[in-house]
């Protein structure tokens, strides 16, 4: 793993690939004690979390379904704040058991905005698993059940996180140089 210009940044080495797949098949392993025979509901939100929920899904040896959505935020006509809708959700998670799979929880505000109107749809359960978390950044507090990474507030990329679009097919996770 050597060092990375994306953008005319200098991104340096963090997480490498090897030490991802060992924390996500360790997940996978608590996920099957929680969920086997439950047949769970994985959301996988999109764009950054692709890399993770695949590699994961992967690593489950029980019956599970998986659906990917999108979530927007959008402005009214006026700045009367901002709305999240989610594109692509449209399984019925009316009493499933589902588990929100999210590439990083930062501040926690997409999250704390998306989990009322899950709970909205009455599922049996609702649990996040993230594979990092930045626990100095967090400004909503969001219970995060599963976590394969707690990290410092650095900027990271690779492994589905991106840099202005740049940098999600990197198998490893970089950190932006100087932020050591």
């Amino acid at each position: 793993m050597g060092n990375l210009v994306v953008h005319n940044k200098t991104f340096v080495p963090y997480l490498p690939e090897a030490l991802i797949l060992e924390k996500v098949k360790k997940l996978a392993a608590q996920l099957h004690r929680d969920y086997a025979g439950k047949k769970p509901l994985f959301i996988s939100i999109l764009n950054g979390s692709f890399m993770f929920s695949s590699d994961l899904f992967k690593e489950l040896d029980f019956e599970a379904e998986i659906c990917f959505i999108k979530l927007a935020s959008y402005k009214g006509t006026k700045s009367s704040g901002q709305v999240l809708t989610a594109i692509g959700l449209d399984t019925d998670i009316t009493n499933r058991h589902v588990v929100i799979l999210e590439d990083i929880i930062d501040t926690g505000k997409t999250m704390n905005e998306f989990l009322p109107q899950l709970w909205n749809q009455q599922p049996a359960s609702l649990r996040i698993a993230v594979l990092l978390h930045k626990p100095d950044a967090t400004v909503f507090q969001v219970p995060i059940d599963y976590c394969c990474f707690s990290i410092p507030n650095k900027f990271v990329l690779g492994y589905g996180l991106d840099y202005d679009g740049l940098g999600r097919n990197i198998r490893e996770l970089y950190q932006l140089d100087g932020e050591a």
